[in-house]
């Protein structure tokens, strides 16, 4: 599954804005920007500097490198995963849930991708700690612990 394709920069951050639930009003108060200019952004009227995406993307807790690649300011590297397109696209998750899910995900491929291929790779490797304080964190400010059950 590839990431959606989106017209503009301005509709790809009106989707995040969207799938995090939240307001217009709150991101512009997050990003540090004006709601009108935010408002603009989302309609294709403005071009946002690297800098304002950047202040974007931390009020929407997703990568400023995902937003630059959507504005054209730098290419794609790598084709899309379709593991982190699957974390994006999840709607029972808050956005700082799938940027912590984001990060554990690309640490591994980051760690596994200079010595080791995918047949090297060793499964028994505990987690690093500070992946396992950033699940911690995220499951503990989320208030609830998710369980899973089997019927039948």
């Amino acid at each position: 599954m590839a990431l959606p394709k989106v017209g503009s920069i301005g509709e790809y951050i009106r989707e995040q804005r969207q799938q995090a639930k939240i307001s217009l009003r709150q991101l512009a108060e997050q990003a540090g920007v004006s709601n009108p200019y935010l408002s603009q952004i989302e309609r294709g009227l403005r071009k946002p500097s690297a800098e304002i995406l950047n202040q974007i993307a931390k009020g929407l807790h997703i990568s400023a490198q995902a937003l630059y690649v959507q504005a054209g300011l730098i290419e794609d590297r790598e084709p899309p995963s379709d593991v982190i397109a699957a974390i994006r696209a999840d709607a029972f998750i808050t956005g700082r849930q799938r940027q912590v899910l984001i990060d554990i995900y690309e640490s591994f491929r980051k760690e596994n991708r200079p010595t080791e291929g995918p047949d090297d790779a060793d499964d028994e490797s505990p987690l690093p700690e500070e992946l396992l304080s950033a699940i911690e964190a995220v499951t503990s400010s989320n208030g609830t612990r998710h369980q899973s059950t089997q019927e039948g």
